[in-house]
Parts: structure tokens; sequence; C-alpha cells
């Protein structure tokens, strides 16, 4: 026996008895492991792996289970006949057929919409392993409390909770987690709300798609916030023609140029990507436009979870007395972004037709999932994870903010309250993306401004720099870093270089 098949990776997330079961069944697939041949003895094999002998013992048991091996009584475990006699029946692969003219599909004039070609973020996969990453949207894993959160889900998988999860619920949502959505979300953000006026969506993109997909015609005249979101901008324009690209100033968005915008997305709390505050004066107009103009409001709560710098101000739903706000709010900022839970606040009747097109599309989000957070909020491990996340964010943008002071001199303004993000505005002749790709060489990773803009020309000297996923005290550095990358792009030194940055 060959033992040069078989290794184990104790810094694989996989269990080393998954992983055992793993080699074994791809050793027999390949063919490296034939019919009616002996697999190492338990024994032997623990010993060549350093692992227990009842590790091998449960893998071997479960691939016996499931086929793969059989029992020898005083010999052994060996591979199963019927399982090579199985792969021996599979068709031989499948021969193309001679390709006749004009049997090839012209997916060019199929295609109705090609949202590919689209200008959208991009992101690194692998940025894990940069030593700097500034990059937005991501959680540091060991910031999360994985032992509440695995055992959260524990109970979901208990008898008693069974029944919560397992059951087909059609349109509805748990009603546990609305319940807590209730108690512990929007209580905070001054939000009243019925559970017949929550839905709970696939994180806020979800959110965001559904409510397009509801109230945008292709003639719908739509106002969006420029420099904003590029997501909710495509989405848009997979539904309309008249995109308005409307200013954000100090205050927040312009809302003197709204016009007779019929729909308009915004971001109060912390404006996406400059961080700034709506200011209430600002708040005030952008309602009573849309009550004079019979308009829609779309209020994306985004980042309401990383308020750490003075009192935040309540959500824009919360003073709005007409109705017209539909609050859109997520979860990924603080619990993980992987698990796409979000939700929409708005009235009865929208969650109504909501609820039915979300039928359509996906019936609900996975009920075990939707359980686990509930569990998670209830037993106050999600406060518990804010509290903490405040007081890692607070350092680290205390770090950012000397960094930048020392090496990129002359920031703007301070957000009102919170984030986990800094809006840089650099020199005219400055190329953001070319300092990306040049700052990456360095382990340093930044995310170009462009693509928030509407006209992407006018955002080349712009970049934002996350916090959430680098710790404090490698801060300093990779700032130092970057600047010494922007000074040999630039040619100017870091005293005279003029640059500005808000944070948020």
């Amino acid at each position: 026996m060959r033992y040069s098949l078989f290794s184990v990776d104790r810094d694989d997330s996989t269990t080393l008895q998954s992983q055992i079961r793993e080699m074994l069944v791809s050793a027999i697939l390949s063919g490296q492991l034939a019919e009616n041949t002996p697999v190492p003895s338990t024994r032997a094999l623990a010993k060549r792996l350093s692992v227990s002998r009842n590790t091998v013992m449960l893998a071997y048991q479960a691939l016996a289970a499931d086929g793969y091996l059989i029992t020898r009584e005083r010999s052994g475990f060996y591979v199963s006949p019927e399982v090579i006699e199985n792969l021996g029946q599979l068709p031989d692969r499948v021969q193309p057929k001679e390709q006749v003219p004009g049997d090839r599909v012209d997916w060019a004039t199929k295609l109705r919409l090609t949202p590919s070609t689209q200008f959208n973020i991009l992101k690194t996969e692998n940025w894990h392993s940069y030593p700097y990453p500034f990059i937005y949207g991501q959680v540091d894993p060991t910031l999360f409390p994985i032992s509440a959160w695995r055992d959260c889900v524990r109970q979901t998988m208990s008898i008693k909770w069974l029944d919560a999860w397992t059951d087909d619920r059609f349109t509805a949502d748990d009603p546990m987690l609305i319940e807590q959505i209730q108690r512990r979300i929007l209580i905070r953000r001054g939000v009243i709300a019925e559970a017949d006026e929550i839905l709970v969506t696939m994180g806020a993109q979800n959110a965001l798609f559904l409510i397009a997909h509801l109230f945008v015609r292709p003639d719908t005249p739509v106002a969006v916030e420029d420099p904003g979101y590029p997501d909710v901008r495509n989405i848009m324009q997979l539904r309309s023609s008249d995109i308005r690209a409307i200013p954000v100033d100090e205050e927040g968005i312009r809302a003197d140029m709204l016009g007779d915008a019929k729909l308009v997305y915004v971001t109060p709390s912390h404006q996406f990507p400059t961080n700034t505050t709506m200011t209430m004066k600002r708040r005030r107009e952008v309602l009573e436009w849309a009550a004079q103009s019979d308009a829609l409001i779309i209020e994306d709560d985004y980042e309401y979870e990383t308020n750490y710098r003075g009192q935040p101000t309540a959500a824009l739903r919360s003073v709005d007395a007409s109705g017209r706000v539909l609050y859109v709010g997520s979860l990924s900022k603080s619990i993980m972004p992987g698990l796409r839970i979000g939700f929409i606040v708005a009235p009865k009747p929208v969650i109504k037709e909501i609820r039915a097109m979300r039928r359509l599309m996906l019936r609900h989000p996975p009920g075990n999932n939707q359980r686990s957070v509930a569990l998670f909020l209830a037993q106050g491990s999600q406060d518990a994870l804010i509290s903490k996340l405040h007081h890692a964010y607070s350092s680290r943008w205390n770090a950012l903010s000397e960094a930048m002071e020392t090496h990129f001199p002359g920031w703007a303004q301070v957000s009102a309250f919170g984030g986990s993000s800094f809006w840089v505005s650099g020199p005219p002749e400055l190329d953001a993306t070319v300092l990306g790709q040049e700052a990456l060489k360095q382990g340093v990773l930044i995310e170009p401004g462009n693509v928030f803009f509407a006209d992407a020309n006018q955002g080349k000297n712009y970049f934002r720099l996350g916090f959430s996923s680098i710790h404090a005290d490698k801060i300093p550095k990779g700032i130092e870093l970057l600047s010494e990358t922007a000074d040999k792009l630039l040619h100017r030194s870091t005293k005279s270089r003029n640059c500005s940055y808000t944070s948020a």
C-alpha cells in the first residue's frame, strides 16, 4: 500500500475525519485503489497521519455505510467491488455532435440584458493573503464570536426547533426573526413596524432588486446619489432608461435637484461612499419633495451597526409621516457578509406584493439561517458583538486617522458617527486605479473610486480605504507604503501633496 497517497492538512477548516474520507474516495474513483484492494488498517493509517485511531475508524465506517468499503471478518476493510462495477456502468464520455452550419446559437441576439458588461465594484478574492487589506465590506473573523454562533446553529438543529426550518413556509418568514428585527434592530433606529410590514431578504442587494422590479418601469425617472452605490445604479439601469445622477454635498443628496423623479435611492446615515451623514434639514427637504412629487424614497441603512462616534441620527423612515420611505436593512456588517440576511420595512400593501414576488424568485430565505440568526439576536450575542466591533473599529479609525494626517495631510471632514471606511480625494492628476495596481505590489489593497461615479472619469482621483478587515497595528505601515507609492506616481513629496479625505 502506497502510504504517500494519504495526508491531512491541519490548517484546513475541514475535519480530519472528512479529509480521510475525501482522500479515500478520490483514490477509489481515480483507480489508484482497485476493487477488493485492502485499505490500510485503522492502526497503521492513524500512525501514518498522526491522528487518533477512532478518527480513522469513524471515517472507514462512514465509507462502508456509503458502499465504498466492505469489511471482511478478521481481515479489515476492502474496496467494494460493487462500487467499481457501478463506475464501470457509467457511459463513456459523450462526443460532441458534428456542428452543422446554423446550429450554433447566437446568444448576442437572444439575450435581452447583458449585466456582465456593466461597470461594477471588483473585489480581490484572495484578500486574506495580503498584509494590508484596506477593503470595504469584509469582516475580521477574529472579532466574530464563533462559539456563540455555533451554539445557535446547534440549537437550530435540535428537535425543539426542527420544524422552524424543515417545513416549507411558502411565503412566510421565521416569526422569531421578525420579532427580533422589531425589538433588537428597528427600535434602535427609531422605526416602529408591525410584523406584516417586514420582509426578510437574501441580503440588502436582494431587497433592492425586489423593490426595483416592483416599482420601476422602462420610463420611470429614478434618482440615485452621485457618487453613490454602483450596484443600485446598475439595478435601476436594467429596469429604466431614465436614471438621474444627483450630486451629493456636505448635507447629503441635493434635494433641490430631484425634479420630477418618481423614485430616489438614498443612504442617509452613511452616504455611500463619501460617508456624509444627511442633516435633519436635508432629510425634511427630501421628505417634502417626495410628498409634493408623489414620489417614493428607498432608504438603505446599510451600516447602521457601526455608530460608535457620537449620537447616531435616527433613520429617515422614523420621521416619515406619509409612509413614502421603503427601508432596507442588512446584518452583513455585524454578523457576516456570507450569511446574506437582510430585510425590507414598508407599508403592508407593499410588503404583500414584494412577498408574492419573492415567492416567484426564491420562495423565502433558508429557514435554518433565519432561525439561527433569530437565536443569535435573542440571546444577546449580536449586542455583545456590536460592542466588540465598536471598540475595535474605534481603535482602527483613530489609527487610520493619524496615519492619514501624517502621510496624506489635509483631511476635509469627519463623519458625524461611526462607519468603517475613509473616502479619499487625491490631487486631480492622481489616477487611483493605477495607484491601486502599484500598491498591490506592496501588499496594500485599496478601492479606486471611479466606479462610484456616474461619469467614471470624474472620479479618477478618488479611492476608498476600508478598515473593518485590517488590524489597527498594521494600519500605519500600510498607509506609509501607500504614501510612498503615491509619491512615486505623482513625483511629489509627502509634504507637498495636497490630499483631502473624509472618513466614516
